[in-house]
């Protein structure tokens, strides 16, 4: 029986690099695909070839290209740890949003925010982010600042606007 944080993925999966993916590096797209596992362990199944990008082995440096095929091994992750921001910080980040278009969003992040969950800390601003912009699945930190810094965080709602940023 696997311990009650841990969730196994069933078995082999194969995906497919969507044009939006293109570019990325492996072991970043398996750090999306994996969350909460470590980056040793990513490292680990890319060294041991479970691995495979169009049935060859690959480096973790490896580019994705649009329609390669990927297959992921089972793999445990572990539970997300994130916690809702308290309302208080959704409305006060809400109020800060500097510019917001189809591709990116620009926040002038305040003191004392983390930008991401993580390291003692619950909850950032990626994760309020998620919470007011409804229409992304996902969202991507051009850059970051440390914590106790403040100043406009660029924010790109696709992974082609990153790349282009």
């Amino acid at each position: 029986m696997n311990p009650p944080d841990k969730q196994p993925t069933s078995s082999v999966r194969y995906a497919q690099i969507s044009a939006d993916e293109t570019g990325q590096r492996i072991d970043n797209y398996l750090l999306r695909q994996f969350k909460g596992v470590p980056k040793s362990h990513i490292y680990r199944i890319l060294r041991k070839g479970e691995v495979r990008v169009n049935k060859k082995r690959i480096k973790p440096t490896y580019k994705l290209a649009e329609g390669d095929e990927v297959r992921l091994p089972p793999v445990r992750t572990g539970e997300q740890k994130t916690r809702r921001p308290p309302d208080e910080v959704i409305k006060r980040l809400e109020s800060r949003i500097v510019y917001d278009d189809d591709r990116l969003i620009v926040v002038n992040k305040p003191a004392g925010l983390a930008v991401h969950a993580g390291s003692g800390v619950d909850f950032g601003v990626i994760d309020a982010m998620k919470i007011i912009d409804t229409r992304a699945k996902d969202l991507f930190l051009v850059h970051r600042l440390d914590r106790d810094t403040s100043g406009c965080l660029l924010i790109a709602r696709d992974r082609s606007a990153l790349g282009d940023l």
